[in-house]
């Protein structure tokens, strides 16, 4: 269903529905028509808010729980309510203080980033996220283990101390001999350098007669380095903090342990975060608009944030039950991102 935009919506309409909205934002129940009676604000009747209501749930804004006969919004007007009606409010300096202070020290950008998204989740009460590209890794070592014919599993060794495995076809015809030279001019050749740098001097010395390597076993050291550098800086690293704060402030813990699930599909998540990548400012995912937090009924709220040359690095955000303050979280989670882009450019 489409939401109806605001301007759709009469004075008494909207000022009803955005009654209902800010309660349930602070108190997550149901709203009924009695309660925003006494509250005198809007100068109606019992049955007279009742009536507006009734017009807002034919609408899709508002739903009505089967356990009480209040309201709720649903996605949808929460959406409306976001995209057309609400006031946010910028960061206190408290608030960029904090934010701040979580990226200075001096310390290893992804130590900032884990301070940064600790800081962030404390202050929204939700739980802090941050997807930021892995490392490309410097080699220190690559050695070649055959398995069959046409097939060996490389084993790279960082200067970092990490190793990793993959299996790679070899070119046909290859003998076992090329493998070890194979071996034997990349950690001559090419240690100290990233997986890219390596393929490109590789190429260039290949280009220039220089690397003294016959045709196929050339094609073994370029299959080697591709069984990385294909996917090296495709595998992003998610950092998530602050998942207590979901149980702390939450109203329905079910809802909660299914957040709780969700998180731990990291895949998926990603996957998520991906399509803020691309975003020109902060992505709002509410409810089933994000298939992955359809069933738990929760809201993303992320950012890019940018590297040299205004080139998305990562995204920055949070993650909560829907009924966040959209108008104090979206300005904090931009800010955020905003100051990362200038930590990291």
């Amino acid at each position: 269903m489409q939401s109806p935009s605001v301007a759709e919506l009469n004075d008494r309409a909207r000022e009803v529905f955005r009654q209902i909205v800010d309660s349930y934002l602070s108190t997550g129940a149901p709203v009924g028509s009695r309660t925003l009676s006494k509250l005198g604000a809007l100068g109606l009747s019992p049955a007279s808010i009742r009536n507006t209501m009734q017009d807002l749930e034919e609408l899709g804004l508002l739903a009505a729980p089967h356990t009480s006969a209040g309201r709720l919004p649903t996605q949808l007007g929460l959406r409306m309510f976001v995209d057309g009606m609400m006031q946010a409010s910028e960061p206190s300096e408290d608030e960029r203080a904090l934010i701040d202070g979580g990226m200075s020290g001096g310390a290893a950008i992804e130590d900032a980033l884990a301070r940064t998204t600790a800081v962030l989740s404390g202050l929204s009460q939700c739980a802090g996220l941050v997807l930021v590209a892995k490392t490309e890794m410097l080699i220190r070592q690559i050695n070649f283990v055959p398995l069959s014919p046409g097939r060996a599993m490389a084993i790279l060794v960082g200067v970092d101390g990490s190793v990793e495995n993959r299996l790679v076809i070899l070119p046909e015809g290859l003998p076992p001999t090329a493998l070890e030279a194979a071996a034997n001019y990349i950690n001559a050749r090419l240690a100290g350098l990233t997986l890219a740098a390596a393929a490109d001097r590789l190429s260039a010395e290949v280009a220039a007669d220089r690397a003294a390597l016959d045709v196929m076993t050339a094609g073994a050291v370029a299959t080697g380095l591709a069984a990385w550098s294909s996917d090296g800086a495709a595998r992003p690293v998610l950092i998530v903090r602050g998942q207590a704060n979901l149980v702390e402030s939450s109203v329905d813990l079910d809802r909660v342990r299914l957040l709780l699930d969700d998180l731990e599909d990291k895949e998926e998540l990603v996957r998520l975060l991906e399509l803020a990548r691309g975003a020109d400012a902060t992505k709002i995912f509410i409810g089933a608009e994000s298939q992955l937090f359809s069933l738990s009924g929760s809201s993303v709220i992320a950012a890019p944030y940018r590297g040299p040359g205004g080139r998305v690095v990562g995204v920055v955000g949070v993650i909560g039950p829907t009924r966040l303050n959209y108008a104090r979280v979206i300005p904090m989670v931009d800010y955020t991102a905003r100051t990362l882009s200038r930590l990291v450019a």
